[in-house]
């Protein structure tokens, strides 16, 4: 790993020299490294826009995309692009001028989607399905007009298993966010990189390198979310069985068609036995009623 002040990007200046963060640095990059080439999102010459909210994950994002390609291992270009929704309180100069300071190429826009979602969405209900809609639909016409092929986002390991939950809970679904896929006009890769990064190491990574983070809740509508719901359990059956996150998401990279449920999947009608000498022909098999 590159450390002296000549050899890296400005967005790991001032990085601990601690064995610890070493390593963590080591584990992150490794794992997004992993994530991009398993998935195949590397395009040669291709323009990526990295969706930057001012959270921890959105910055270890960043870094680690500009790490591997500070290394030559991502033959890509990288603008950085943050949509100000006009939330209550959003500090509208932190991203801007952190920005400015890495010499990191990027765009900042403002589009007041928070004034339609408090007008659309019925008192006592969440914010965030709405408003995800209208920051997705913004950041893609924005990936449109900056010629860019892909719009990258910074969900991790514990979202993807988060959101595999709350489908098995509240969507009747076996479902979650794909670390690669096309967006529904068909002209937009979305990716994922963080697939497999841990949160808990994304949030020590940006409070390491002293990142300014903006927090997630400005809009004042994160209590009682399905996904706060669903992550305490998961943080309970960590804390009873360590390890318990990693497995639950390896078995999403596992998945036995034939073992579930779904005809769509797997042709249990087709299903045949091996009769192996039996030349007779079987009798036919009455229809159900």
């Amino acid at each position: 790993m590159l450390d002296d002040a000549d050899d890296i990007h400005p967005l790991f200046y001032g990085a601990p020299k601690t064995t610890e963060f070493k390593k963590l640095r080591k584990r992150i990059v490794q794992y997004t490294r992993e994530a991009i080439e398993q998935y195949g999102m590397i395009e040669r010459g291709a323009r990526w826009l990295v969706c930057l909210s001012g959270g921890k994950d959105s910055y270890t994002l960043l870094a680690v995309l500009y790490e591997l390609k500070w290394r030559g291992l991502l033959p890509v270009d990288l603008l950085a692009c943050n949509l100000d929704q006009g939330q209550p309180g959003f500090p509208a100069t932190v991203l801007p001028e952190f920005l400015k300071k890495m010499d990191v190429p990027h765009r900042v826009e403002y589009q007041d989607t928070y004034s339609i979602v408090v007008d659309k969405v019925p008192q006592g209900r969440t914010y965030c399905a709405l408003c995800s809609r209208l920051r997705r639909g913004n950041l893609y016409r924005i990936a449109r007009e900056e010629g860019c092929s892909a719009v990258v986002l910074g969900h991790h390991r514990d979202d993807i298993l988060e959101t595999f939950f709350m489908n098995l809970f509240h969507g009747g679904r076996l479902a979650t966010m794909p670390p690669k896929l096309v967006n529904e006009e068909g002209d937009l890769f979305v990716y994922r990189p963080l697939a497999h990064v841990a949160e808990a190491d994304c949030e020590k990574f940006a409070k390491s390198m002293n990142y300014p983070i903006i927090p997630c809740d400005l809009c004042g509508s994160q209590d009682g979310l399905q996904r706060q719901q669903v992550k305490q359990i998961l943080d309970q059956w960590e804390k009873n069985s360590p390890g318990r996150r990693q497995v639950m998401f390896r078995s999403l990279m596992n998945a036995r068609p034939s073992h579930l449920l779904d005809p769509k999947l797997f042709d249990f009608a087709g299903l045949t036995r091996d009769l192996g000498e039996v030349t007779e022909n079987p009798q036919e098999i009455p229809k159900l009623r």
